[in-house]
């Protein structure tokens, strides 16, 4: 099935399915960074799974992408939402020379909802499939675009115990004196998931750096040990 037939299903799917009214409040609640449909995400991921599971059987990781591309060219969000999932779906067939354009989607319509699910979902099991790319992600650390680094904060959120601490320690330590609420949270977030496998590791961390980290990353890592 050719490309524009694809984004055509997604199209005639969604479109059916609009909603001006809850559109208005998911437009509310991003801040109106983005025109909405106004279609919940269970109702959404049903209504084309079957697109999904079409294109996973029959594309290439290069059409898989073009693919995504089409849906990220979209206005609506629920569009770019459609494209994570597909490559969410997707993720195994991709591979290290398809970096540049998933980098390209990290800087596109970006905002924490569809960045953290590039991180943790699509980027993260690819890094860690394809261990070349840890040399980029180490030069994501640094890198202008707050989304990018966001990105290099987070990816290894589902790694558990394959957790390179000293890769996260560092990110979280060379981006502590970002006064970016985005970035602060994502150094907190990334430290709290990595206490659920090494807390005496981030208490520790923390407690050496509590100089260099805002008290915002100090409270998300430590979330869960002071509950207990």
């Amino acid at each position: 099935m050719p490309l524009a037939r694809y984004l055509a299903d997604y199209q005639t799917r969604l479109s059916s399915a609009a909603d001006p009214i809850r559109a208005t409040g998911m437009a509310a609640y991003m801040k109106h960074h983005f025109a909405f449909l106004g279609i919940p995400t269970p109702d959404r991921r049903k209504m084309v799974a079957h697109i999904e599971l079409a294109a996973k059987k029959e594309l290439q990781s290069a059409q898989l992408l073009a693919l995504a591309a089409l849906l990220y060219s979209q206005n609506e969000r629920e569009y770019h939402y459609c494209a994570l999932d597909l490559l969410h779906r997707c993720h195994g067939l991709l591979s290290a020379a398809d970096w540049p354009q998933i980098e390209a989607m990290i800087i596109q319509h970006s905002w924490w909802d569809s960045v953290d699910t590039l991180a943790a979902k699509i980027v993260g099991p690819l890094v860690k499939r394809e261990p070349a790319l840890l040399a980029r992600m180490d030069e994501l650390i640094g890198h202008d675009n707050l989304w990018l680094r966001r990105t290099a904060i987070l990816y290894q959120l589902g790694w558990k115990a394959d957790t390179d601490q000293a890769r996260l320690f560092k990110a979280c330590l060379a981006n502590a004196a970002d006064p970016d609420f985005f970035i602060r949270k994502a150094i907190g977030w990334a430290l709290r998931q990595y206490a659920r496998t090494a807390p005496a590791a981030v208490a520790d961390f923390v407690a050496r750096h509590r100089a260099q980290l805002s008290p915002l990353s100090q409270r998300e890592a430590l979330k869960h040990s002071q509950s207990q």
